[in-house]
């Protein structure tokens, strides 16, 4: 796995040669090997990409988001087959048990539901209404608190009259860092040789992420505190930088201390495990810190 994250945002051309990729733009060429990069975002509609570099970025399994028009994500590269993708592993997700996938989603949105309450708290707002909402929560979200608590929780977060259906800088914001949290957790589905369409909960026949959109859940409330935290007027190409570098943020998952993108890889692996039997019980425990620091993007270039 990569450590560096990659973001093009202006008109240029990327190749690739001998281990590295060649980036060709106004300013000159520059090149990188290709084996430090786990993620490589398209920011811009002018950007040409070779297909000697895509096949490369496949092989080694570092993830391609493109952007449209207006810098949002709107697709990423995903590789046919994997080193682990096999038979046997596609067919245990297609017989994982009903209870089991019901008990894991259960607590997947109680998990959600009480880190967003620490956001909450965190930012010193009002809490009870989600604390009442916890106790509702039945096997498989039945009365589908989650989005009972949405409607609660953003105004909340944001101010009585904010929704996300809002067309402004902070929906921006979370859309962009959830769709790099969704990447990320699909390219850890992928590289473990699960089918991504087949989810756990989300049955959406047109959504080739529905396992990534179940798993992904409880780490949204760390896109939202940080863009909350950052408290800016306009989405810039620093808050993108930013979004992308939170995957390299310190939290507790399970009790240890480790990087947001490692703590999603050993989830992901908790998840399947248990889905498998390997394990009958599965910590999904999550502390986000006080403070969701704004760090050096070290990693970006």
């Amino acid at each position: 796995m990569g450590f560096r994250n990659l973001v093009i945002t202006s008109h240029a051309k990327l190749t690739y040669s001998q281990g590295r990729i060649i980036i060709q733009n106004i300013e000159g060429v520059r090149q990188l090997p290709l084996i430090d990069l786990d993620l490589i975002i398209v920011d811009s509609t002018q950007v040409m990409l070779s297909s000697y570099l895509i096949a490369e970025c496949v092989n080694k399994g570092v993830k391609l988001i493109f952007s449209d028009n207006n810098r949002q994500p709107i697709g990423e590269l995903v590789a046919y087959y994997t080193n682990k993708q096999n038979v046997s592993s596609i067919e245990n997700q297609i017989n994982w048990k009903r209870s089991r996938k019901e008990h894991l989603w259960t607590r997947i949105i109680y998990t959600k539901i009480f880190n967003q309450l620490q956001v909450l708290e965190m930012c010193d707002k009002e809490t009870k209404l989600l604390i009442d909402e916890l106790d509702k929560i039945e096997i498989g979200d039945k009365t589908n608190r989650e989005a009972i608590v949405a409607k609660k929780y953003f105004p909340l977060l944001y101010g009585d009259k904010f929704t996300r259906s809002n067309n402004n800088e902070i929906n921006k914001a979370l859309n962009y860092g959830y769709s790099i949290l969704l990447s990320t957790v699909n390219k850890e589905i992928t590289s473990l040789g699960y089918l991504n369409q087949l989810g756990i909960h989300h049955k959406n026949k047109g959504n080739y992420f529905n396992l990534g959109c179940d798993l992904m859940e409880i780490f949204r409330p760390i896109i939202d505190i940080w863009v909350y935290q950052r408290n800016f007027s306009e989405f810039t190409a620093d808050v993108k930088y930013g979004l992308i570098d939170l995957m390299n943020v310190e939290i507790k998952y399970a009790g240890k201390s480790m990087l947001l993108r490692n703590a999603i890889a050993r989830y992901v692996i908790d998840c399947i495990n248990y889905l498998n039997e390997v394990t009958d019980e599965i910590n999904l425990e999550l502390e986000i810190t006080n403070e969701v620091q704004n760090n050096e993007i070290n990693g970006n270039v």
